[in-house]
């Protein structure tokens, strides 16, 4: 399989050794010193990703981006730059079309995994574009099959099927709260911890309202300079910004008669909020470099890891704000109290990183359903799923996937209260000897975990005898849990 092609601009010679070096495994990797080298480079070859220096002598990489953007539009294009000015990453976003904005100095693994993620846009694209060729062939019959599509969308986030818990889970009662307010058009704001599901939920709101078949679309408000959001939320106008060679729609008008989803509200800059505030009052937008306001229909879901209340009471948050979003507010629990849902969570999540990785598993043996209940999961149902494809990666092809694939720090775990299982270290549960053995014993069961209860294997890796690491066992009543049946067949993927 040929691998995809990349060009990578820098004047710098140095830096491009360095970045042809941390892709040449995953990437056929091109090189240009300067902009007309890379212009040639891209008419002879077939390239996917271009990734370019900001800072270059004769041109700058939004500059020359531009131009890329006319001749090869198809090209994922990313900036590379130590330079984080909130107008280059603007005009750099909507002009030049950049696919993503990367800081110096970057991280091997990080910037891997966006060029990964690049290269799947690059082929989406093209898929696309063969969708869109049928479309306007198809008339009709695209028509039906967008309306099908919408109704499985639909079902997906039903709060029966597609909110996934147990049967007495306390996401019960939310979901038929869900289930209330989605036909009418209340501001919404879910809280809870982060990676618990909070745009779970916003979508789910969303497919059971009356705007199903409108679009969702989410903005991420955490940490972005004014100036970025309030483009990317209202648009602007040509000429309103340096590069802006044409007018931007924003969030709001794009998402008009759906639902926009403003993600981590809390985290909005104060300069901001008066203007967000004006809006959702009035109706109305006016996008930067405008005099004509514009009416808009949208609905507003928002959501937040910070309590927002302490947020209003330490003045970093607009008290008439916080009211004009929070019209009903959905507080999402996080996994570690709801631990009835991980053993079906599990069981779809691994369904699903089956689907992602292309390798097949059985299920979860009971032993490590348990350990996953044991865990606090501090990471939610996020760390779950990173968890669960890790396991399956490092497991065996198609079978029952066992605790010692777990990470340790998950087998660690031996009380499902996080708070008693630090309490060991942080002086609350008793004498010095008491602390010291109950983090032996919490050792002794990750060893013997790991090596499938193998007495020999364990005691071999902790430095025991077998008669040393049996006295122990017995004086800690360690022993390997049982095997119910209906554990087991409930973790089963089959």
């Amino acid at each position: 399989m040929n691998k995809p092609t990349i060009l990578i601009v820098d004047d710098e010679q140095r830096s491009l050794e360095s970045l042809e070096r941390n892709l040449a495994d995953e990437f056929d990797v091109l090189t240009a010193l300067n902009a007309k080298d890379a212009e040639q480079l891209l008419a002879d070859n077939w390239v996917q990703i271009i990734l370019c220096d900001q800072r270059m002598p004769d041109i700058s990489g939004v500059e020359f981006l531009v131009q890329v953007r006319e001749k090869w539009p198809d090209v994922i294009r990313i900036i590379i730059s130590g330079y984080t000015e909130a107008e280059d990453i603007i005009s750099g976003l909507n002009t030049a079309g950049i696919y993503q904005y990367i800081t110096k100095p970057w991280q091997p693994e990080k910037l891997v995994m966006v060029l990964r993620n690049a290269v799947k846009l690059f082929e989406l694209q093209r898929q696309n574009e063969l969708l869109a060729i049928e479309l306007r062939l198809s008339g009709n019959v695209a028509q039906k099959r967008v309306d099908e599509r919408r109704k499985t969308l639909q079902k997906q986030y039903n709060f029966d099927d597609g909110i996934i818990r147990g049967k007495t889970s306390p996401m019960n009662a939310i979901c038929s709260t869900l289930s209330q307010i989605a036909p009418f058009d209340l501001p919404t704001l879910i809280t809870g911890e982060s990676g618990v599901g909070k745009e779970l939920v916003a979508r789910a709101i969303h497919y059971n309202s009356l705007r199903w078949n409108k679009p969702f679309v989410v903005q991420a408000c955490g940490s972005m300079p004014p100036e970025v959001l309030e483009a990317e939320l209202f648009g602007y106008k040509k000429g309103a910004l340096s590069h802006a060679v044409q007018d931007f729609t924003g969030m709001f008008e794009r998402a008009a008669g759906g639902t926009i989803f403003l993600d981590e509200i809390g985290d909005i800059p104060p300069a901001f909020q008066v203007r967000l505030l004006k809006v959702l009052q009035e109706g109305e937008l006016r996008p930067v470099g405008s005099n004509q306001t514009r009416k808009f229909d949208v609905r507003i879901i928002a959501s937040s890891q910070k309590s927002l209340e302490e947020e209003v009471a330490s003045g970093r948050l607009r008290k008439d704000l916080y009211f004009h979003l929070a019209g009903v507010t959905i507080q999402i629990p996080p996994l570690r109290e709801r631990r009835e849902d991980i053993p079906v969570l599990a069981s779809f999540l691994l369904k699903q990183a089956i689907g992602k990785i292309g390798k097949l598993a059985a299920g979860f043996n009971a032993e490590a359903i348990s350990c996953m209940k044991r865990y606090a999961w501090p990471g939610n149902v996020r760390e779950l799923q990173n968890e669960i494809e890790r396991m399956l990666v490092m497991g065996p092809e198609d079978d029952i996937l066992g605790a010692e694939l777990l990470s340790p720090k998950v087998l660690m775990a031996t009380s499902p209260d996080l708070a008693d299982d630090l309490s060991i270290l942080n002086g609350t549960l008793g004498t010095l000897k008491g602390r010291i053995e109950a983090i032996e014993a919490k050792i002794l069961r990750e060893s013997l975990i790991r090596h499938r209860w193998n007495k020999t294997k364990a005691a071999k890796e902790l430095g025991l005898s077998r008669v040393g690491l049996r006295g122990k066992l017995e004086r800690y009543g360690l022993e390997r849990e049982d095997e119910p049946e209906n554990d087991t067949l409930l973790a089963k993927t089959a």
